[in-house]
């Protein structure tokens, strides 16, 4: 299989464009960069940043999309923490929660443990799989221009989405979130109109 590692786009740029104005979307963060780039973008309450939960960031945008049926929720993870939690797509697929977005940002490398060549970067297109499995929408970003195409229906909530944005296969500086879980967690479930847990 031939390599097509990443893209051109800028993780931090592109991150940052979707998530300008973005008033009361829900946000579930992949393991490691994809945290950083939506912590570089701005921290929030509606933000939810995974630590030491390698691919189960679809599985928790799942789970969060079906218990806010009116909000809408987005999922920011890397094609590497996608892949390890793979069967993700199918499930998501099935259950069809309108209200769930999840963005992959594909270096096709495994940024977390060395920049080894990830299965994306193999040519394994996640996008495709997400769209035999059935999901409404779906569709490989490689512009700023279709980065501003997806903003809006971010906050829709007409079907299930999956993107693959392709970006440069390279480290910025990591901007670290908060790391306390139960801080997370409580500043989430507060944002939501709950009390602490």
């Amino acid at each position: 299989m031939a390599q097509v590692t990443g893209g051109t786009l800028d993780r931090r740029a592109v991150v940052a464009r979707l998530l300008e104005g973005r008033k009361d979307l829900l946000v579930v963060t992949g393991l490691g960069s994809a945290s950083y780039d939506v912590m570089a973008a701005g921290d929030h309450d509606n933000n939810y940043y995974l630590w030491a939960a390698m691919g189960s960031a679809a599985m928790v945008g799942l789970g969060l999309a079906r218990a806010q049926p009116d909000k809408s929720v987005v999922v920011i993870t890397g094609d590497g923490e996608m892949l390890m939690g793979f069967g993700a797509i199918a499930t998501i697929a099935l259950q069809k929660p309108a209200n769930l977005s999840i963005v992959v940002l594909d270096n096709g490398h495994f940024g977390e443990t060395g920049m080894q060549i990830s299965h994306a970067g193999r040519g394994i297109d996640l996008e495709r799989v997400a769209e035999i499995c059935g999901f409404s929408w779906t569709r490989a970003i490689k512009d700023m221009a279709a980065v501003d195409d997806l903003k809006p229906r971010l906050s829709t909530r007409d079907g299930t989405k999956f993107v693959t944005v392709k970006i440069r296969p390279e480290n910025p500086p990591r901007v670290l979130p908060p790391r306390d879980g139960a801080y997370i967690k409580n500043r989430f479930r507060a944002a939501l109109g709950h009390a602490p847990i």
